[in-house]
């Protein structure tokens, strides 16, 4: 097997990523009710940095991105959101948060500006029907995202349907991501009820720790079902087959979303406008995350955001003055 350097590995506290410039990290959200209710208090600004005050096209002020870093399509379009941000004049900060409904919760009520990739039409539907009215859609940046179960190429299966009757094959587990994901939710009340897949557990814990037992899986060959996405890097770099689902008890492919907090347009106009012009291709997105995240690595994003730009000079609108 291929050996890639984890783009999941933990940095030391206070480390920053190798960088052109200093990217600013304030506290790490936690995820759970307790934040929520405290208003999300660990987002507050760091030295009286923030936004409005400078005027101009950039002049200075600040715009924070919130990103769940394991989910690298919200990883990848943050540091490329980043470079672009920077380079109209803005100061950016990285708010990175471990539960989704932490980071709506967060842009809804203003600690965060941006959310650089947004699964809003059916994947965090909930999230949006809670706190939709407190945010803005900028962008719809990509096109036919799917949620999807999915098994290595030598799993001689091909449909949700194939599971059935099956768990002790896959020790009866469907190894699954982060409790409060929208893919979680989905597999936990219409794909596994839907299949009458109730002899099977998800098991949730975390990105990471599903990429960690699928890895492990592969290497000795063993049948596993996990749940995936799409894009995702992993489905091509472990040669991934993603399950047909003939009753859609996924849903409909959907869009990937910037989204902004209300008033980012009004606030940050020129930001907004080079955004909405902001869209990526499948094998332009497939290339950015595979730059960001197998090609570089961990440490180095803000390096292979620049190498992608050089090697896609005219995928994005013009920043200008560049």
């Amino acid at each position: 097997m291929t050996t890639r350097r984890d783009p999941f590995a933990p940095r030391p506290f206070g480390a920053r990523p190798a960088a052109r410039r200093p990217v600013s990290r304030r506290t790490a959200l936690l995820g759970g009710a307790g934040l929520m209710g405290m208003g999300l208090a660990a987002c507050g600004s760091d030295g009286g940095e923030g936004g409005g005050d400078d005027g101009g096209e950039g002049g200075g002020e600040t715009i924070t991105l919130g990103y769940i870093p394991s989910w690298t399509d919200g990883l990848s379009t943050a540091y490329l959101l980043d470079n672009r941000l920077t380079a109209m004049g803005y100061s950016v900060e990285h708010e990175t948060i471990t539960e989704a409904g932490v980071l709506y919760a967060g842009l809804a009520q203003g600690d965060v500006d941006i959310f650089p990739s947004a699964w809003p039409e059916v994947t965090h539907a909930s999230y949006m029907e809670q706190y939709g009215d407190s945010i803005e859609d900028l962008v719809a940046y990509y096109e036919g995202a799917v949620l999807n179960l999915a098994v290595p190429e030598y799993v001689d299966i091909t449909s949700i349907e194939d599971l059935v009757g099956q768990a002790d094959r896959f020790g009866g587990r469907i190894v699954g991501i982060e409790p409060g994901a929208g893919l979680t939710e989905a597999t936990q009340d219409s794909v596994i009820p839907g299949y009458g897949l109730d002899d099977y557990e998800l098991i949730t814990s975390s990105t990471p720790a599903m990429i960690t037992e699928l890895e492990n899986a592969i290497d000795a060959e063993e049948d596993i079902v996990v749940t995936l996405w799409t894009p995702f890097w992993a489905m091509p770099a472990y040669s991934m087959k993603a399950l047909e689902d003939p009753e859609g008890h996924f849903g409909e492919p959907e869009s990937l979303h910037h989204l902004g907090r209300q008033g980012f347009a009004e606030d940050f106009p020129d930001a907004a406008e080079w955004l909405a012009g902001a869209t990526l291709t499948d094998e332009e997105f497939g290339s950015l995350e595979d730059m960001v995240v197998n090609e570089f690595g961990e440490g180095q994003e803000a390096e292979a955001v620049e190498a992608w730009l050089e090697e896609n000079p005219d995928v994005l609108p013009p920043v200008e003055g560049e």
